[in-house]
């Protein structure tokens, strides 16, 4: 049985992006970079909701497009593309690359995906997150705090019904301040 890791960056004061849907506050530099690269290569795929897709979707082309970038974003480019992914979206009607679209309910899914041997699964996007949330399917909680506080915009957490009990895994400050935090839920 795998498990499921949600990890993001979030402000201080909890938000994924701004008021407007901005999270250029949240460009990892070379350290964070790295740190990212090992983190998504430990991962079997990655389940991700329409907007963080469309993203990501950068990735999937990046180095093409940029073959002059730093070798850090180049290998995440290439990490990234390899790895297979699943996006939930009723509204796309297209994909690229090693990834799936599904229209099935991510709550009648992921627990069937969570029973196959493998490594761990990534997912991505609040309000996928929220969903799986609700229903308990979210084994790791990985928060990357960002020193900024933005005052509104999409919340980590969102529309949580009860508590989540979490134990501490692990933590990491990077040299920007960003502070990484891991936790298992109980």
């Amino acid at each position: 049985m795998c498990k499921l890791i949600y990890s993001m960056t979030v402000s201080l004061d909890g938000y994924i992006s701004g008021p407007d849907g901005e999270f250029d506050w949240s460009a990892p530099d070379e350290e964070r970079h790295r740190f990212h690269s090992d983190q998504v290569r430990e991962l079997g795929g990655h389940l991700l909701g329409r907007r963080l897709y469309e993203v990501m979707s950068y990735w999937e082309t990046a180095e093409e497009r940029n073959p002059a970038a730093p070798q850090y974003a180049l290998e995440f480019a290439r990490i990234w593309k390899d790895l297979p992914k699943i996006v939930y979206s009723k509204t796309l009607r297209r994909v690229a690359g090693k990834t799936r679209l599904s229209s099935e309910d991510p709550v009648a899914e992921v627990p069937r995906l969570k029973e196959q041997p493998g490594e761990p699964l990534g997912v991505g996007g609040a309000t996928l997150a929220a969903t799986l949330m609700r229903h308990d399917l979210i084994d790791e909680y990985r928060l990357f705090v960002s020193p900024v506080v933005l005052g509104g915009g999409k919340r980590f957490f969102t529309g949580l019904e009860q508590s989540i009990e979490l134990a501490l895994l692990e933590t990491r400050t990077f040299g920007t301040g960003v502070v990484y935090l891991r936790y298992e839920r109980r």
